[in-house]
Parts: structure tokens; C-alpha cells; sequence
């Protein structure tokens, strides 16, 4: 997600740009409504060519929630698989099933169903694998929109260049007809490479930035449950989940699991006495 430093960079970089434009002599001429429209029109006609509109629907959904959505972190994750270990090891494998219904990360909701259930490790390991797979794909094939458009737009700049150049050609005598057909041959071409650049590309490499995030609370996620259907030590527990942070991370999250040790701690206490 694009958190508020994120957005601000984009706006003071964006006005610095824009301002380079308005200060030279004619800022007016970078304004050109129908080199724009040659270039949007291309670039979404050959996306309509190229991808049914289920798929474009789910892309620029995809995309939105890049933006705007956040991910759970791997420390809240790591705390949470904690005490649900501690939570199975005091009650039994059943008490996964209220914090099935009170989690909202999907991923977690499901293997916690599938503990529930009873599958066997070897089947709960293959299901989420196989589940990890598909969202990968659909991920790529998302992602790979955006990487389609930001080629598209920049040729599309260029075919509008072309556009304005035949429109002079045909005017050449008159003065009149260049000084109108100039800017559309200028003003494409860099609507199309401001296009791909600015926006698409970095929309495509947002998706795939998260989509690694994602995968990685997966894989965290599916290790802390398999771990605790196998009814693993939680304090052994800790010390595997601890490697999917940082060390900075670690270092600031250590009060907290150093907490839930030491519910582990009473409860072996409580057992043996």
C-alpha cells in the first residue's frame, strides 16, 4: 500500500515536474486535446483487443487495492500465530475454530479451516501450495496488463507523431496548418512516454511488489499452521516464525513475543503441577 510519504513524494515530484513545463516561454503548447485523444483511444482500443473485460476489470481492481489497501505485516501475523499456538496447545486443535471466524486475513481463515476440518498435514500443506500457485498466476497474469499498456502507450505517442507530421505535409505552403499540426506531432509522443512511464509501469511494478509481500505472509502463514497442527513446541514455534522478520523488526517486536514465551512458560507450569 501507498502510505502518506508515498503519496507526498508523488505530488511534490508530479508539481516539480509540471512546473518545468509552465515555465518556459509557451506552456500552453504542452496542452494538446487531440494528440491525448489519439493516444488514450489507441492505447484502450488495443487493450480491449487484447484482454476480455473480466480480466481488464480484475487488473485495474487489483491495482486500486495496491494502492490503497495494507497488508497485514509479518509481525502481527508472527504474534498471532503465536498465541494461536499457545491458545491450541492449552484448549486443543478446536479452539482454531473461533479464531477462524474472528481473523480477517482470508489466507489464515483458510488454513485454520482446514486444521479445523481434520485434513491431515501432508493435505493441508498441498492446498495451500497449490492455492499460493494460483494466486501467483492470476497475480502475473494482472500485472502483465499494465506491462502490456505501458508498451502500448509510448507507440501510440508515436503514431500520433506521425498523425500531426502527415497533417503538416499536406499544409506545407501554409503557416497556419503547421503551427496547428507541430504540436500534435510533438505532444503525442510525449503523452505516450509520460503514459507508460509515469503511471502504468509503476502501477505493473506495484502489483508485483505486493504480490511478494503477499506470498511471503502466505508462506508464514502456512508454516505457523502446519507447525501447529503437528502440535509443535510454541516456544520452538517462535524461534522459526522469527526468521521471516528482520532483525530490526525482531529487535522491536521481541517485548511482545517474549510475552506470549512466557504464557507458554505458566501453562507448561500448570501442566506440571
Amino acid at each position: 500500500m501507498m502510505n502518506a510519504f508515498n503519496w507526498l513524494a508523488v505530488a511534490l515530484c508530479g508539481a516539480v515536474f509540471v512546473t518545468t513545463f509552465a515555465l518556459g516561454d509557451h506552456p500552453a503548447l504542452f496542452i494538446n486535446g487531440l494528440g491525448l485523444a489519439i493516444v488514450l483511444s489507441g492505447t484502450l482500443g488495443a487493450l480491449f483487443l487484447s484482454y476480455p473485460m473480466a480480466d481488464i476489470s480484475a487488473a485495474f481492481r487489483v491495482a486500486h487495492n495496491s494502492l490503497t489497501v495494507q497488508p497485514p505485516t509479518a509481525e502481527t501475523v508472527v504474534n498471532t500465530l503465536l498465541d494461536l499456538a499457545v491458545r491450541s496447545r492449552r484448549k486443543g486443535v478446536l479452539v482454531l475454530e473461533d479464531a477462524e471466524e474472528e481473523t480477517t486475513v482470508s489466507f489464515l481463515k483458510r488454513a485454520l479451516g482446514l486444521v479445523v476440518d481434520g485434513y491431515r498435514a501432508e493435505e493441508i500443506r498441498d492446498i495451500l501450495q497449490t492455492e499460493m500457485h494460483y494466486f501467483s498466476q492470476r497475480r502475473a497474469h494482472q500485472e502483465r496488463v499494465f506491462h502490456h499498456l505501458a508498451r502500448l502507450a509510448p507507440a501510440f505517442g508515436v503514431a500520433g507523431s506521425v498523425v500531426g507530421l502527415i497533417a503538416m505535409l499536406a499544409g506545407i505552403g501554409d503557416p497556419d496548418v503547421i503551427l496547428r499540426t507541430i504540436p500534435v506531432a510533438l505532444t503525442s509522443t510525449l503523452y505516450g512516454i509520460l503514459l507508460g512511464n509515469f503511471l502504468l509501469t509503476p502501477l505493473a511494478e506495484n502489483i508485483n511488489a505486493k504480490t511478494r509481500k503477499e506470498l511471503l505472509m502466505q508462506r508464514l502463514v502456512s508454516d505457523g499452521v502446519l507447525a501447529i497442527r503437528q502440535e509443535h513446541n510454541p516456544f520452538r514455534l517462535a524461534k522459526k516464525l522469527e526468521s521471516f522478520l528482520t532483525p530490526a523488526a525482531r529487535g522491536e517486536k521481541e517485548q511482545s513475543l517474549e510475552e506470549i514465551r512466557e504464557r507458554f512458560r505458566q501453562l507448561q507450569a500448570e501442566e506440571s503441577a
